[in-house]
């Protein structure tokens, strides 16, 4: 077990306050909580326990902000995210060590998440100067109409944990871009690395105000309250559970402000016989054990057809038997810690409720108490069934729940039998199966052939349940602009001669 202190090589990224109009501050009321390292449970630092005081400073130094920001060309504020990018990666060491640290996750998906978080703002720098308009034809010949994107004004983004560099840069890159100016509210259980990328924003040259940073913990509900509630924010952005997400919603139906909502999802991944059996492990690896399974694209519904059926389960315990979990800094670590002890007991409930309705534990299943009380064993169930707490509720843990199915028809009915609709997974060679069941999933995604889902150009969100507005690409731009129409009247027609 790793216990040493971790080190930066730029100390001056590691910090505990709130950045707020270009100042980094302490919290007006004065407290601070404890942040902890999950798989040591040893104390890391202090961050603000900001009131809502504290977001009103920067909500309104956000709105000063915002006149100067938005009247920037396109091309002006893509070069300061570009620069931003570029700082991003040259600290990708530091950062991709903060985020193991307060996150617990091994240090290559740290490293990848830098990356991750990276190409949004390397994306967004470059759709910056390209937010364009429509010449509308107007029915009446002495009138004029134009269509023009404007940003919406101040943005509330409130962010996870799992991700914690990844989910800001994918709000604040196109809204940044698009003008607007930010409020972030990072989680209170992994602020570091929020902190550490504002750090980096402000080297890159984004003007005070334009970006501020907020954290809390026991206050984290009232601050999400105000934000919801503040007419000065016409735009909120949130990535977390469907139970917060429709909170928000409904504190800001008052406002009418604009809602970007990455919620919770329950993703089928399904192989068919004719599957490529390799391509299939591979791509459940990459999306049910990522991270600990600690996604909400992760699959927690793994449908296998009967004739591949053993073969499936057989290779992937192979495979899982293979992982190495423990302290993230450890090089040889694949799988760190839950991020806490809460985690690992909801857990614990599906695999034992699985287990009290006929499953069986092919691997793993159990608490891992030698390396502390936040880790848990990669595990395979087989032979489970649509009873169990595991088929309707999102895990968020290393289990790998594999059911048995035999008809196509018969796997897209209990694939869609669920409230919400985020990612889903396929696996066959069949382009008539591929473009039948894409088709028939009630998913915002789906990925064919391949575990890994969300790229900066792609749009990334759910439908039913899984939320509203999409992040990332072209689209994800949009939910930060708003549309003006220009009509011009009496413009004198002049007939021209046909030459």
């Amino acid at each position: 077990m790793v216990t040493t202190v971790p080190s930066l090589q730029d100390q001056s990224l590691f910090i505990g306050k709130n950045y707020i109009n270009g100042q980094w501050v302490d919290s007006c009321g004065g407290k601070t909580f404890n942040v902890t390292d999950p798989a040591t449970g040893l104390h890391i630092g202090t961050c603000p326990e900001s009131t809502v005081e504290d977001a009103q400073h920067a909500v309104d130094a956000a709105a000063a902000a915002f006149p100067a920001w938005r009247s920037k060309s396109g091309r002006e504020r893509g070069r300061v995210i570009r620069r931003w990018y570029e700082l991003v990666l040259e600290n990708k060491g530091d950062i991709a060590t903060l985020i193991t640290w307060e996150n617990g996750k091994a240090r290559v998906d740290a490293a990848g998440e830098v990356v991750f978080a990276a190409s949004f703002l390397e994306w967004f720098s470059e759709e910056a100067a390209r937010i364009y308009g429509d010449v509308v034809p107007h029915s009446n010949a002495q009138m004029r109409a134009q269509v023009i994107r404007e940003p919406v004004g101040v943005c509330g983004l409130i962010t996870p944990w799992n991700f914690p560099i990844a989910m800001a840069a994918r709000k604040l890159g196109p809204a940044l871009a698009a003008g607007c100016t930010v409020v972030l509210k990072t989680d209170g259980q992994a602020p570091f690395s929020g902190n550490a990328i504002a750090v980096l924003a402000e080297r890159a040259g984004v003007p005070r105000g334009v970006l501020n940073v907020v954290t809390a913990l026991e206050n984290t509900p009232a601050i999400g309250k105000f934000m919801c509630e503040s007419d000065t924010i016409r735009k909120i952005s949130f990535t977390g559970s469907t139970r917060v997400g429709r909170i928000l919603m409904s504190q800001s139906a008052h406002t009418l402000k604009g809602l970007s909502l990455e919620l919770g999802g329950n993703a089928p991944f399904i192989v068919f016989n004719d599957a490529d059996l390799d391509l299939a492990i591979a791509g459940t690896v990459a999306s049910k054990f990522k991270v600990s399974g600690q996604t909400c694209v992760c699959a927690n519904r793994i449908y296998v057809q009967d004739g591949i059926y053993d073969r499936y389960v057989a290779k992937l315990t192979e495979v899982v038997s293979s992982f190495k979990v423990g302290h993230g800094f450890d090089a040889a670590t694949s799988h760190g810690p839950l991020i806490h002890a809460a985690a690992v007991a909801k857990v614990q409930e599906h695999v034992d409720d699985a287990v009290k309705h006929g499953a069986r534990v092919a691997i793993g299943g159990r608490k891992m108490p030698s390396l502390g009380p936040n880790f848990f064993e990669p595990t395979i169930l087989i032979n489970v069934d649509d009873r169990m707490k595991i088929a309707s509720e999102e895990t968020f843990g290393p289990v790998a729940p594999i059911f048995r199915f035999s008809t196509e028809d018969e796997v897209i009915a209990r694939a869609n039998n669920a409230s919400v609709g985020l990612a889903s997974y396929l696996f066959s060679q069949d382009t008539g199966t591929l473009a039948r069941v894409s088709e028939a999933l009630q998913a915002g995604m789906v990925a064919i052939n391949t575990g890994v889902i969300s790229d900066a150009s792609a749009p990334f969100g759910g439908v039913k349940h899984s939320g509203l507005g999409r992040e990332g690409s072209r689209y994800g731009m949009e939910d930060y602009m708003q549309l003006k129409t220009i009509i011009t009247g009496n413009v004198k027609v002049v007939h021209r001669a046909q030459l």
